[in-house]
């Protein structure tokens, strides 16, 4: 395991270093014990494109909320078959089935941080359980609290969370896009920038920031991978963030 001291020294390195060069770096330290979340829009596609070069076998953990937009599905078999992907679906823990029923259809509009917590923040916790490195494709251009991320950051179970793309810019993406002849997903044109669940995405318009259509009016601005809530694995540590009652 590296040291606290490397990992900052590392992250510290990485900001001058190219993308390729961090993945690079990341599995010849790390794989096979080592994989990637890819949410398959279009802004997922340089890392995506970058990473099952250096690493083709490379586990790519795809989360289905069951909320997804059919669009966002055929684009991820589309990009499976014709890049030959090795696609891992994660879906919510069986035993929050009968609850979520019940809710599923006002769940992600009355409580969206439980919503996000049982179909993303969890699967993806028991889904990296046994890996010592986890891939992910945050920019600090995105959000207020990506802008404070580090190339790498040490989760409390000993995880290394690699962050390639940190210093990027929406340019440099849409750059690498148009140079590699990648694919942007279906609804990209129509204003989709950003897409997440159906119930939570909406089409902004094209001077608006690239995230604005995501849990719109609603105070959100992350569903949970990428901020203290992942550290959480215990529910009451996040009973004062859910608006409804439940245990585990």
């Amino acid at each position: 395991m590296l040291s606290a001291y490397r990992i900052e020294k590392y992250s510290q390195e990485f900001e001058t270093k190219t993308p390729q060069e961090i993945i690079e770096w990341a599995v010849d330290r790390f794989s096979p014990y080592i994989a990637m979340s890819s949410s398959f829009q279009t802004q997922s596609m340089p890392l995506l494109h970058m990473a099952t070069r250096v690493y083709p076998d490379l586990p790519i953990f795809f989360i289905d909320t069951g909320y997804h937009l059919w669009e966002t599905l055929m684009f991820r078999e589309k990009l499976a078959a014709e890049w030959s992907l090795k696609i891992v679906d994660l879906y919510r823990a069986s035993r929050w089935d009968v609850f979520v029923r019940q809710r599923a259809r006002t769940l992600p509009g009355e409580d969206p941080n439980l919503c996000c917590y049982l179909h993303k923040v969890q699967p993806m916790q028991e889904a990296l359980r046994g890996y010592k490195a986890w891939i992910s494709g945050i920019r600090r251009d995105q959000t207020s609290v990506r802008a404070k991320a580090k190339f790498l950051e040490l989760q409390k179970d000993g995880l290394l969370k690699i962050n390639p793309l940190l210093n990027w810019t929406k340019a440099d993406v849409n750059r690498y896009i148009e140079e590699n002849n990648l694919p942007k997903h279906p609804l990209y044109e129509k204003g989709y920038r950003s897409v997440g669940c159906a119930p939570c995405t909406i089409a902004i318009g094209v001077n608006d920031d690239e995230r604005a259509g995501r849990w719109a009016g609603r105070g959100k601005v992350e569903c949970g991978l990428h901020t203290d809530m992942f550290t959480k694995k215990d529910l009451t540590e996040l009973s004062q963030e859910f608006q409804t009652e439940v245990r585990d």
